[in-house]
């Protein structure tokens, strides 16, 4: 078993210095904790691999191909692969649990 607490993948992301920090890679998935402060830009691209965002905290719009919503604390949202998407109009600080199928390239 892994186990892994969100308060402690936090810390270890900003020790680390960067917005994504994959904590989990098996042979058919990838997990990472995403992290975008209130006003920030999202800098994705297109992914080839089928995503899951789980909103661990904060609030913000994602728009995935040409549709839009608000997400927050709760939300899940699936994003297929090559479909171009961006989280936008974050107004407070987002931390978002991504799960990659197959395992991120």
């Amino acid at each position: 078993m892994k186990a892994f607490r969100m308060d402690e993948l936090e810390a270890e992301r900003r020790a680390n210095d960067g917005a994504y920090l994959q904590f989990l890679r098996e042979r058919n998935m990838s997990a990472g904790l995403y992290a975008l402060d209130a006003g920030e830009l999202d800098p994705q691209s297109p992914h080839t691999e089928d995503e899951i965002y789980f909103v661990v905290s904060g609030r913000a719009s994602i728009t995935v191909g040409s549709e839009t919503t608000q997400v927050g604390r709760g939300s899940v949202v699936y994003v297929p692969a090559g479909v171009p998407h961006k989280f936008h109009h974050i107004t407070e600080d987002l931390r978002v649990m991504v799960v990659f199928s197959p395992p991120e390239s």
